[in-house]
């Protein structure tokens, strides 16, 4: 299978200005965007990545609710290249509805998200550069909340991370948004940044039913929490909890002091960011 997008890697060394060494050190960095089948849609990815020497590592990035690949501030569009930087596959994912994906919002839940990440994980392994048996994932927000179920409901996943992951997300639909699923089968979810979302029941079933400690209680692979102390959006205890139940000697929780939910990427100062971004650098690189 890998054959079949040697074309595409070698194209983007090529626009990169890289020059191969098989087996050798990284020469350079390469950026693909592709789309990934899985079932009635496909999901656009990004990936950038190290070229030019042995296959590297991956993470699968996943994004929070109402947001993209490219995440709140361009958070994962600035640590994309670091991980490249640091020999490790940065791969951003659009859920349906949300960035360059054609599919309706409405299809999107948690088992849509844990489906997509697992699609997403089996197509890269099968990319020239990537070394598909060591695949990690990372959320932020909702994304942390997927990022957890994905690894607690399969071994694909070989090291996990979240940015302040969420354990409740339910609680984003009122009464009047469940009622109104409940009798056309999709409510809207709206946002002050960004036009509404048009949430399917299921979303809101799962988000009530799905106990997401119990999946991070099920992981193997190690964990990290990064969350910030001053975040509003989700409970610091959140992180606290995953990491009581996690199974991983290796897991750990990072506290980054003085943040928000989004890391104060909106101040212009990107003090704390960068913080965050060598954290999860050097986390993947320890455990990947």
């Amino acid at each position: 299978m890998k054959r079949l997008y040697r074309s595409l890697a070698l194209c983007a060394m090529a626009l990169a200005g890289c020059a191969s060494a098989p087996g050798g050190p990284a020469t350079g960095v390469a950026e693909l965007s592709l789309l990934v089948p899985n079932g009635d849609h496909q999901i656009p990815i990004a990936i950038t990545m190290p070229t030019g020497g042995a296959d590297v590592p991956a993470v699968v990035m996943l994004h929070g609710t109402g947001s993209n690949k490219d995440e709140a501030g361009n958070g994962y569009l600035m640590l994309a290249p670091r991980m490249a930087a640091a020999g490790i596959a940065a791969v951003r994912v659009d859920f349906p509805g949300s960035g360059e994906s054609t599919a309706s919002y409405e299809i999107y839940s948690n088992s849509e998200a844990v489906s997509d990440a697992e699609a997403v994980a089996a197509f890269i392994a099968d990319l020239d550069g990537i070394d598909g048996k060591r695949v990690g994932v990372m959320g932020w927000s909702q994304g942390g909340t997927d990022a957890l179920l994905a690894a607690g409901s399969s071994r694909t996943w070989k090291s996990v991370l979240t940015w302040a992951g969420a354990l409740v997300i339910g609680d984003m639909a009122d009464e009047a948004m469940r009622a109104e699923a409940a009798e056309q089968g999709y409510t809207w979810m709206k946002f002050e940044w960004r036009e509404p979302l048009k949430l399917g029941k299921k979303w809101i079933d799962e988000a009530d039913s799905m106990d997401v400690l119990s999946y991070a209680a099920k992981i193997k692979a190690p964990i990290c929490s990064v969350h910030g102390t001053l975040d509003d959006t989700v409970p610091f205890a959140d992180s606290e909890k995953v990491q009581s139940v996690a199974r991983n000697k290796k897991s750990r929780l990072v506290a980054i002091e003085g943040a928000d939910h989004t890391f104060c990427v909106f101040t212009g100062d990107l003090t704390l960011f960068d913080q965050l971004a060598g954290e999860t650098v050097a986390w993947f690189v320890e455990t990947l």
